[in-house]
């Protein structure tokens, strides 16, 4: 009888918890489409995830945060946020929670603390967002997933709004090839929304935001003021045009003025949000480069161990999953190896993220080399940072440095602590940080200037975040946030 009772209790308990992650689902989507305003449980996303998904992410803040967070605390906490009147914002519904539980005493009520806690958030002491109209030059696998990505994000306080997709087919069939390439995906699934074709007027609507189809071959000759576009940022992700001449024709068209490369780029700023936008001057410069996805996912790390520990050389081995780059079968191709099938071989072939990395962080200049082995898996990639370092350590302090990152400073957004030691390639699918560090894996030698670091990363997702956390500040429509 013990056992039924407390197999009843324990089923109840988890009950009540599932409909309190309900309410905050429920509250997650009013604020954001109501008021503009994006909660996050530290720095996990709450929109469209599942009542269990949300209770996972309270599991992750008691394991790795540390911090005895419940979703009922969360829950009634949104729903304060919600009665009150506040700008468009980024808010970590998680911190506030920990800061509650610890802070309680001080306050009277939940809504005092809120008060106090978001007093610079109110919607009479700033302006309204306007978004930015943006154009997807391209749309291919980064370009899908920008695609999904901007359409996410309508509602009141909106940053960036989508407004047209240039490809250079102008038949009807091509407009439903894409549109069924944006409804349906083989690695991330199926679009959770609504994707209509109207031939007639060559748009697609996206969950209800018409989005216009421009065919064209070269950038210089489209008028985006023609279809009701101004002050475009365009978002080039072809990868054919990579230098500051040929993306400056993009600068040529009307309506356009401002380019974001989602490649490494020659001769402009190449950004690695989180680490050197800062340096930018958004005044003077037009032309932006978001860097590769490798580059993307071990900057940040080696950021972390560089200014703690000084990295005197390394070698970084990328294990990257194939591209449209490579063949499925053999067949020529321009570079070594790459000719070879993709799905049935690794591939050795040539990564710039070495040199890339320096120009992100210059202080590690000539220190880098860097390779890379296409493998069988269609997105999922791992790199392997071995590095000698100034001042030795060992593995519960490096760990403990990234781990720190992962949860304060600038790069909450950037680095994921996994505590997994069951972590695989497939696991990492969906995740929104461009470094996903293994602490599992971790290895350094007896004296403890050798240490050898494994990062996961989706090369396609997670570095698509990257590249609209970058459109958004290049486009100056940046929100309050509290993390």
């Amino acid at each position: 009888m013990e056992s039924i009772a407390g197999y009843e209790k324990e089923l109840n308990a988890h009950v009540k918890r599932e409909r309190a992650a309900v309410s905050l689902v429920s509250k997650t989507g009013e604020l954001l489409y109501d008021k503009g305003i994006e909660l996050v449980l530290f720095r996990n996303h709450l929109l469209d995830v599942s009542s269990s998904e949300i209770l996972n992410f309270h599991e992750y803040a008691r394991k790795v945060v540390n911090r005895p967070v419940d979703i009922f605390t969360t829950s009634e906490l949104a729903e304060e946020i919600y009665k009150m009147e506040l700008a468009p914002a980024k808010i970590d519904i998680g911190k506030l929670a920990s800061e509650w539980i610890s802070e309680q005493a001080n306050y009277e009520s939940k809504a005092a603390f809120l008060a106090d806690k978001l007093k610079g958030f109110t919607s009479s002491t700033n302006d309204s967002i306007e978004p930015r109209d943006v154009v997807l030059y391209g749309f291919g696998r980064i370009g899908r997933l920008a695609a999904r990505e901007l359409i996410k994000q309508a509602g009141k306080g909106q940053q960036l709004r989508l407004r047209a997709i240039v490809t250079r087919g102008a038949s009807d069939n091509d407009i439903i090839k894409r549109a069924s390439l944006l409804r349906n995906d083989s690695v991330h699934g199926a679009f959770k929304g609504s994707v209509q074709e109207d031939l007639v007027n060559r748009t697609i609507i996206i969950n209800g935001q018409i989005v216009q189809m421009i065919s064209a071959s070269n950038p210089e000759d489209i008028d985006y003021t023609a279809y009701g576009i101004n002050n475009a940022l365009i978002i080039d992700n072809t990868g054919v045009y990579t230098d500051r001449e040929a993306l400056s024709r993009h600068l040529k068209s009307k309506g356009a003025s401002k380019v974001l490369l989602t490649a490494p780029g020659k001769s402009i700023p190449n950004i690695v949000y989180g680490i050197n936008q800062g340096e930018l001057n958004l005044d003077e410069e037009n032309i932006f480069s978001a860097a590769s996805c490798t580059t993307n996912a071990i900057s940040p790390i080696l950021k972390v161990i560089n200014d703690k520990y000084g990295v005197v050389r390394g070698h970084i081995e990328t294990v990257h999953a194939y591209t449209n780059d490579q063949n499925l079968l053999d067949n020529m191709h321009d570079k070594p190896r790459r000719g070879r099938s993709a799905a049935i071989n690794m591939v050795i072939t040539s990564t710039g993220a070495g040199n890339a990395v320096t120009k992100v962080i210059p202080e590690l200049q000539d220190k880098l080399t860097a390779n890379a082995v296409r493998v069988p898996t269609p997105n999922g990639s791992l790199a392997i940072l071995s590095l000698n370092l100034r001042k030795g350590t060992n593995v519960a302090e490096v760990n403990a440095s990234i781990k720190d990152a992962a949860l304060n400073g600038e790069l909450v957004n950037q680095i994921f602590y996994s505590y997994d030691p069951e972590l695989v390639s497939s696991d990492i699918i969906g995740n929104t940080c461009c470094s996903v560090y293994d602490s599992h894996a971790t290895i350094i030698s007896k004296d403890g200037e050798n240490v050898i670091l494994y990062v996961w990363y989706d090369n396609e997702f997670g570095y698509t975040k990257q590249v609209i956390r970058l459109a958004k500040y290049v486009s100056k429509v940046r929100r309050l946030i509290y993390y």
